[in-house]
Parts: structure tokens; C-alpha cells; sequence
């Protein structure tokens, strides 16, 4: 399981009629510490932030495995 926790910075607020455009800061723990940013259209910030954790975790599902720790 890819753990991942993530940070919304508002670039356009959403409104009743408009969907909103998101900074997402999503950052892994080991051993896909690594830190990807991502700009999504949403209709909120906690949806922005949903997608942008599975952007990552996408991506660090599609990268080669990690080498094992201690060996």
C-alpha cells in the first residue's frame, strides 16, 4: 500500500457555477518518498486533493519496485 498525504494551495477559487484550479503538493512515505505537484481543475479543494493522491499513487504503481531495505 502507497501511503501519500498531500497540500491544497488555491489558485482559482471554485463557485456554485465554476470549478475551481488547484496546486496540489503531494508528497509518499518510504519507500516512494518522493514529492510530485500537480495543477487540478475541481470542484473543490478535498476533491483536488483526492485526485492528486491518486495521480501519485498511479505513478509510483507504474514505476519499477523499490529496491528492498536492507539488503
Amino acid at each position: 500500500m502507497i501511503q501519500a498525504s498531500a497540500v491544497v494551495d488555491v489558485i482559482t477559487p471554485n463557485t456554485p457555477k465554476r470549478i475551481g484550479n488547484f496546486r496540489v503538493e503531494v508528497w509518499g512515505q518510504a519507500p516512494y518518498d518522493y514529492v510530485r505537484h500537480y495543477e487540478i481543475m475541481a470542484q473543490s479543494d478535498t476533491i483536488a486533493a483526492q485526485q492528486g493522491i491518486a495521480r501519485f499513487v498511479a505513478e509510483m504503481e507504474a514505476m519499477p519496485e523499490p529496491p528492498v531495505q536492507g539488503s
